[in-house]
């Protein structure tokens, strides 16, 4: 890893993935445990930059919440 980059953790899920499994559905492209939070790790230079990335590969507009972030420790 680059002295420049930095490891950011998001917790995240599905808001649509949710909603329809509490109503018993599921959704018609996402798995069912896209309404549990996962994690998923980012590298970038700043957390900026990491929620960018984070925003482009899971776009709130698909449903897709973050409730936190974490910095590891380099």
């Amino acid at each position: 890893m680059s002295d420049d980059l930095h490891i950011f953790e998001f917790s995240i899920f599905n808001k649509e993935v949710r909603d329809l499994v509490q109503m018993g559905d599921s959704h018609n492209q996402l798995d069912d445990s896209w309404a549990e939070q996962r994690y998923i790790q980012i590298e970038a230079p700043t957390e900026d930059a990491a929620m960018a990335e984070a925003r482009r590969r899971f776009p709130e507009k698909k449903g897709f919440v973050f409730t936190s972030v974490i910095r590891f420790l380099d």
